[in-house]
């Protein structure tokens, strides 16, 4: 059997499988997730998962054959095919690296067209795509949704119960929620205690839920197909009380891999397999649908996510008012950041 490693490269870090190539499903010989260094290149996180897959085949004795790292943009796509260097590595459009996963797992429709729900750490993106064809009808992505958010949303409801944390812990904690229903934070410098649950954390995140969900009727009208179903993926929609919120707020029938972060490598491991060597890119039904944040009605847009702006400014505050503390200071959270239209396949 053939030893392949899928690599998916998004803004917040990379995460890689190693496996064998008729065996993504499968509990992989070892994976790892590589978090981006601030300031850092996206290309930094993508070698060192590289580097560290690689000593894990050493160890085994066995010789990685084939890589193929998932990209969402062309410019991601550049940084590291210049990154590469000597090594030959695939580079897979991650749309199509998660369409062809959950048609090998056969989670996916085999005709009409789905939705890609993709909330990661840093925003969300949405692909309408064909299941036949695995062609793009249209897509967006905004940063005003994603885990980095939250995690400024439960760091605020901490700091409102006396419990200062900083990012790592937050994450931590929010990461905890999608499998306790009840978690306790502590204050390592006054061992205070807050006691957040599963249901604060979902109200906490409901405004930008409800936002994320006019995102996809608007691109279910503009590509004028109503889609077959909608697939969650991400670090995020581990988290029940998102996903329960998207499938009362969306009418479509929900799709949910129980990896749902790890779904772009694995498709990539079956798409390194099949087509070692170059780029594997995914066709666009039209021109004009450039991966963007939603340009109408901007001021439901501000309307949407003004209590994540207010709440990140509360944040802002408590922490300058936090200087004479012995732990590191943190910078404010930047609250909203919409991406302009901009030229190429992917925006």
């Amino acid at each position: 059997m053939v030893l392949v490693l899928g690599v998916s490269a998004g803004a917040g870090g990379a995460r890689a499988v190693l496996t064998h190539s008729d065996q993504p499903h499968l509990p992989p010989i070892d994976q790892c997730q590589v978090p981006r260094r601030a300031g850092g290149g996206i290309e930094e996180p993508v070698f060192e998962a590289i580097r560290q897959m690689h000593g894990a085949a050493d160890r085994r004795d066995e010789l990685i054959s084939v890589m193929a790292v998932t990209c969402r943009c062309p410019l991601h796509a550049d940084t590291i095919r210049t990154g590469a260097g000597g090594q030959q590595v695939t580079i897979v459009d991650e749309p199509l690296a998660q369409l062809r996963y959950l048609r090998f797992t056969g989670q996916l429709p085999d005709s009409g067209s789905v939705i890609l729900y993709d909330l990661g750490s840093s925003g969300l993106t949405i692909t309408h795509a064909h299941c036949r064809t695995d062609t793009i009808l249209s897509s967006k992505r905004s940063t005003v949704l994603g885990g980095d958010g939250y995690d400024a949303l439960l760091r605020w409801r901490l700091a409102r119960g006396g419990v200062l944390t900083d990012k790592p812990t937050s994450r931590h904690h929010r990461e905890e929620l999608s499998s306790a229903r009840v978690v306790t934070a502590i204050d390592t410098s006054t061992g205070g205690r807050v006691v957040v649950t599963r249901s604060d954390l979902a109200e906490l995140c409901a405004a930008s839920i409800h936002h994320s969900a006019s995102f996809v009727r608007q691109i279910i009208e503009e590509a004028g197909v109503r889609p077959e179903a909608m697939v969650l993926l991400g670090g995020c929609t581990r988290n029940p009380s998102i996903r329960e919120e998207l499938a009362e707020l969306v009418d479509l029938p929900i799709i949910y891999d129980p990896e749902p972060d790890y779904v772009s490598a694995r498709g990539a491991v079956l798409l390194a397999a099949e087509r070692p060597g170059g780029d594997v890119r995914m066709a666009r039904a039209r021109c004009g649908a450039t991966l963007v944040a939603t340009t109408v009605d901007r001021r439901k847009l501000i309307a949407a996510v003004a209590v994540t702006v207010a709440l990140c400014a509360i944040i802002a505050g408590l922490l300058a008012t936090n200087k004479g503390s012995n732990r590191p200071e943190e910078g404010a959270p930047t609250p909203v950041e919409i991406i302009a239209p901009s030229p190429g396949p992917f925006g």
